[in-house]
C-alpha cells in the first residue's frame, strides 16, 4: 500500500479530518506587534430585558505573517491551532483597505 493510498483512507488529504474552521470578519484595531494584529468583531445581540439589539464587540489576536494589515482594514480571520498564549486565529485575507 502506497503512502498516497494510506492518507486517502485516513481522510487527511486536503485537510478533511481537520474539521470545520470558524470564520469571522472584523476590523483591525491594532498592528503594533510583530506578525500579530488585533481584530475587533462586532456581533449584534438581543438585550434580554429591553429586547433591543446591542452591539457586542470581541477582540481576537490574529497571526499576520507578512505584517500586511493596517489599522482600519476589514479582514477575514480563521481559527487555527494555538500559535501563542493569546493567538488562536490566522488572517485569511484583507477584504477592504482603510482609507
Amino acid at each position: 500500500m502506497s503512502q498516497e493510498e494510506m492518507t486517502q483512507q485516513a481522510g487527511t488529504e486536503n485537510g478533511a479530518s481537520r474539521g470545520r474552521q470558524q470564520v469571522k470578519v472584523g476590523t483591525v484595531v491594532s498592528n503594533k506587534m510583530d506578525k500579530t494584529i488585533v481584530v475587533a468583531v462586532t456581533n449584534p445581540a438581543m438585550h434580554s430585558l429591553y429586547h433591543r439589539y446591542v452591539k457586542k464587540t470581541s477582540k481576537f489576536h490574529a497571526h499576520d505573517p507578512e505584517n500586511q494589515a493596517q489599522v482600519g482594514d476589514e479582514v477575514e480571520i480563521v481559527s487555527s491551532r494555538p500559535l501563542s498564549k493569546t493567538k488562536r486565529w490566522r488572517i485569511r485575507r484583507i477584504l477592504r483597505r482603510a482609507q
